[in-house]
């Protein structure tokens, strides 16, 4: 097995070369493998939900599907860093993800002018416990899920060592994009359904909430509220397409092009409009507030050993 370097074009101002590197693969299953050196982290066994939002230094953007405005793209971009970001873009969700150089994102990342983009993908679970595997995510500035089908997420990833380093990510100050898993945000997950949703368990990174996307175009209020029905305790948030949510500590704020609802907890769903000109919501009065009622047993989750630089982390249902 070699490593292949592609170089792209340099900066103007620093004129030193960004490295986008393709890492060797395996013939079953493609595996993007890194050789850095990590101490070994065992399997998770339990939840890595959190409990509050006062332990996050970085950021989620949450997208609701279909093409992610460039606005969003941007802003994901300056929290991961700008030209200072080492982003990891994770395409496990799509179809073709063992293919994942024939993709559209492949192209779209790789011409992004920061310091790296690496690329991490396996469905081996053993690989997704090996120290040399999570490497790229220790140092991650931006974490980006490309989108597709999150139960592929979820079968490669849930419950291994590659979980709890994207939640040491978040938690040391990184931001993530999500949007084939706008559903993995949260510890109850809706996995399909019509107009009574199934649901499995989440990566719990968004406490208290559940989410959904494609809101509007696919007319899903009915399945979010089947699920709060089941779940009084918690919130829902219903985004639309080319919209995301950006959470940033105690702060939800709305970007994009169209709407998000959010869904008070109680059983019978109150809703509240939110839009790019709303004000920012403070997440921890509303969970005080409207949880006082509903709450859950605290879950341990072992903080990351350092302190990085300000990153970003990301996930959605679109094409890149």
């Amino acid at each position: 097995m070699s490593q292949q370097s592609l170089k792209a074009r340099p900066s103007a101002a620093s004129r030193t070369p960004h490295q986008v590197r393709i890492l060797p693969m395996f013939a079953v299953p493609l595996a993007l493998t890194l050789f850095l050196g990590l101490c070994s982290v065992a399997r998770s066994a339990e939840p890595l939900a959190r409990l509050t939002f006062g332990d996050v230094k970085g950021t989620l953007v949450i997208v609701g599907g279909g093409a992610t405005p460039n606005d969003v793209h941007q802003r994901f971009l300056e929290l991961a860093g700008g030209v200072n970001a080492h982003l990891v873009i994770i395409p496990t969700a799509h179809l073709k993800s063992d293919h994942f150089q024939s993709l559209q994102s492949f192209t779209y990342w790789r011409a992004h002018k920061v310091q790296s983009v690496l690329f991490l993908h396996t469905r081996n679970r053993d690989l997704a416990n090996d120290p040399s595997f999570l490497r790229p995510l220790t140092q991650a500035t931006g974490v980006w899920f490309c989108g597709g089908d999150q139960s592929r997420i979820l079968d490669a990833y849930h419950g291994t060592a590659v979980e709890r380093e994207l939640h040491n990510v978040l938690l040391r100050g990184g931001h993530r994009r999500d949007l084939p898993g706008a559903a993995i945000m949260s510890p109850v997950m809706i996995t399909g359904g019509i107009t009574e949703a199934s649901v499995g368990t989440g990566f719990g990174f968004l406490p208290g909430f559940v989410v959904d996307q494609h809101f509007k175009q696919r007319n899903r209020f009915g399945r979010l509220a089947s699920v709060l029905r089941k779940y009084p305790q918690l919130f829902g948030l219903g985004i639309d397409e080319r919209t995301a949510v950006i959470v940033h500590g105690h702060s939800l704020a709305v970007m994009g092009q169209s709407n998000v609802r959010l869904y008070f907890p109680g059983g019978q769903p109150r809703e509240q409009l939110l839009d790019r000109a709303s004000k920012p919501l403070d997440l921890a009065v509303l969970t005080r507030v409207q949880t006082a009622n509903f709450q859950p047993a605290a879950v341990s989750h072992e903080p990351a050993p350092r302190t990085p630089p300000v990153t970003a982390f990301s996930h959605t249902t679109g094409n890149r």
